[in-house]
């Protein structure tokens, strides 16, 4: 039976995770949060992942408060890069890791879906640790796979979902940017995928590194994706009224357009991508049945 180490286990990805294991009688899934594993601290990983023999690493930790990174750089830094690196060199002849990384690392000018191998150039503190811990992990463990992925939402913790879902039911009224283009992504959806690519490279022995995208399929706004949001739960009592960018000034930039071509990860690990429609009413009715 294969030991897999979940970093960030209290988290939206993490948590989804740890629902859907039991599903998995061939791994023993090891899940940590900071409180039983400090990821900065490099002696205390390596003791960690040698003493419980871990075969696979699924690294879902990372700094994501991505305005407030921009005056806490160190810590996001840290986290996001440091700790990675830390992961890496643990892992190097002992474990694979499969690492989640973001759609960030780009800045958003594009007008049809990014490529893994496109140019990076992330615009905020956030982006940027997340691209040095991408390099970090490929300098020191080159057979790794990262998933980038997108607009994540989840029943768990903080995120756009959720947030809209309190202030659809507080506000009359919301103010939403329009130009900005992506697609949200379940973290059910997504934990499935990376469980994918964990059973395809323990049966196969096959172990294909390199960057891979994930997202929901189909391409919405943050405007319409809030709509569609208080419809699926349906709040009728809150108009929703377009804005630009411009308007509603936040620290650190957001990429204008972040869709992600899914196409590398369908083909090599024959993944099926649910449409982001579907995904956000799965989400939502679980949501509501809480």
């Amino acid at each position: 039976m294969a030991n897999v180490l979940i970093t960030g286990s209290k988290g939206q990805l993490g948590s989804e995770i740890r629902n859907l294991s039991s599903n998995y009688p061939d791994f023993r899934f090891i899940p940590t949060d900071v409180e039983e594993l400090d990821l900065t601290d490099k002696a205390a990983v390596t003791k960690f992942i040698t003493a419980r023999s871990i075969d696979y690493i699924v690294n879902c930790a990372a700094y994501t408060a991505v305005d407030k990174a921009e005056d806490d750089a160190e810590l996001c830094y840290k986290i996001n890069c440091d700790a990675v690196k830390n992961l890496a060199e643990a892992a190097a002849d002992k474990a694979k890791i499969i690492h989640i990384s973001t759609d960030y690392v780009f800045d958003g000018r594009a007008n049809v879906p990014y490529k893994e191998n496109d140019p990076t150039n992330p615009q905020s503190v956030y982006g940027k640790s997340k691209l040095a811990g991408e390099e970090a992990l490929l300098t020191a463990c080159p057979k790794s796979t990262i998933i980038r992925t997108s607009w994540l939402y989840s029943i768990y913790g903080n995120n756009f979902v959720k947030t809209m879902l309190r202030l659809g039911k507080e506000r009359s009224e919301l103010n939403v940017v329009f130009d900005q283009q992506g697609t949200p992504t379940y973290a059910a959806d997504l934990a499935r995928a990376v469980l994918s690519v964990l059973v395809h490279i323990e049966k196969t022995a096959d172990f294909p590194a390199g960057i891979y995208h994930y997202s929901n399929e189909g391409i919405t706004t943050r405007f319409d994706f809030t709509k569609k949001i208080l419809q699926l739960a349906g709040i009728t009592t809150c108009t929703v009224h377009p804005i630009t960018t411009e308007q509603y000034p936040v620290k650190a930039a957001r990429p204008r357009y972040s869709v992600l071509d899914k196409t590398k990860i369908k083909e090599t690990f024959g993944i099926i991508v649910p449409k982001w429609e579907e995904s956000l009413e799965k989400c939502i009715t679980v949501r509501m049945a809480q």
